[in-house]
């Protein structure tokens, strides 16, 4: 498969790729008609969702990998509630709804199941948001790691619990305002200083790999999940996705969106393997974070009545430090 970053931006006035510019074997394998479509429509997402769209192709290229054997196991949470509202479903493969917190448990057991009946063609993915990852979740998922368990997890970070009425995650953005965090007289939405990089607490067990992605740019997407399919053990993928019914963002922006985080530095693009990171994506235009920041309504008290630089300031600074620690400024 083409590296993804060796793939020119050549539409005048965009920086997307069309795929009417690339070979067949080069375009994602969202315009392969023949692709899985393993999370099929009927869905109940919200217009705009970034979880869906990421989702079918997470899903989608792992079924490639694996020859269609794919078991998913899938926390409570946006994914499950609007894919299978009972008694429908719009999974077309076998997939098990576990509780909020025992996602990765669930998804080790199943492993584990099918290695005691011989069975290691069919691979196991785990699925859950970031509140079921990151905050209910965590031990299990830390567990599933130390044991390096035969499981591809993937979180779809939206940054908040937004199933439930967009409160706060241990994955919320410092400075945004959730219904557990409002912005009020003194207090500017989440605090700053608190949360957990998922990431990097999973390249801590040095795992045999973790890596981190977007719904801006499914070919790096789909060519992450074939890399970690290639590979046995646990392996973690955390990929931003837009939520605009709980960012307070335009359904049209979300892909924008997602590419704004990567190109202010506030979210990193990278992979690591055994608790080292390998490469990363470099920053292709550097863009303020201001520029992510002004289109969605969790931010807007940062900015009226009047701009509140010190926290602007702050989010600049961790987007500057992402950018340093990960080496993303192609110019530097």
């Amino acid at each position: 498969m083409t590296d993804p970053t060796r793939i020119r931006y050549a539409q005048v006035g965009t920086r997307a790729v069309g795929n009417r510019l690339l070979d067949p074997a080069e375009r994602a394998l969202q315009s392969d008609p023949r692709r899985a479509n393993a999370i099929t429509s009927g869905h109940r997402a919200c217009r705009g969702c970034g979880e869906a769209l990421a989702a079918r192709s997470v899903v989608d290229a792992a079924m490639a990998v694996a020859g269609g054997r794919v078991v998913a196991a899938n926390a409570t949470g946006c994914l499950e509630v609007f894919s299978t509202p009972y008694p429908e479903s719009s999974w077309q493969l076998p997939w098990i709804h576990s509780v909020f917190a025992n996602a990765p448990s669930v998804a080790a057991g199943i492993a584990a199941g099918l290695r005691a009946r011989g069975r290691d063609d069919i691979r196991v993915l785990g699925q859950g948001g970031d509140g079921g990852t990151v905050d209910i979740g965590f031990a299990c998922l830390s567990g599933m790691f130390e044991r390096n368990d035969d499981v591809l997890f993937v979180c779809y970070d939206n940054g908040g619990y937004m199933n439930t009425g967009a409160q706060r995650s241990g994955a919320t953005p410092p400075g945004a305002a959730t219904t557990t965090t409002p912005a009020v007289p003194g207090r500017p939405g989440a605090e700053l200083g608190q949360g957990k990089s998922a990431p990097l607490v999973a390249m801590a067990h040095e795992i045999p790999y973790v890596a981190t992605a977007t719904i801006a740019d499914l070919h790096d997407l789909e060519a992450k999940v074939r890399r970690a399919m290639e590979i046995r053990g646990a392996r973690y993928l955390h990929v931003l996705s837009t939520c605009p019914l709980g960012w307070g963002s335009d359904s049209a922006l979300s892909i924008e969106l997602a590419r704004l985080a990567v190109e202010t530095g506030l979210f990193p693009v990278f992979e690591a393997r055994d608790g080292e990171v390998v490469d990363a994506t470099p920053i292709r235009r550097r863009r303020p974070v201001e520029d992510y920041l002004r289109p969605q309504r969790r931010f807007a008290h940062l900015f009226e009545p009047e701009p509140q630089r010190d926290v602007l300031d702050a989010l600049q600074r961790r987007a500057d430090r992402n950018i340093a620690r990960f080496g993303l400024d192609r110019h530097a």
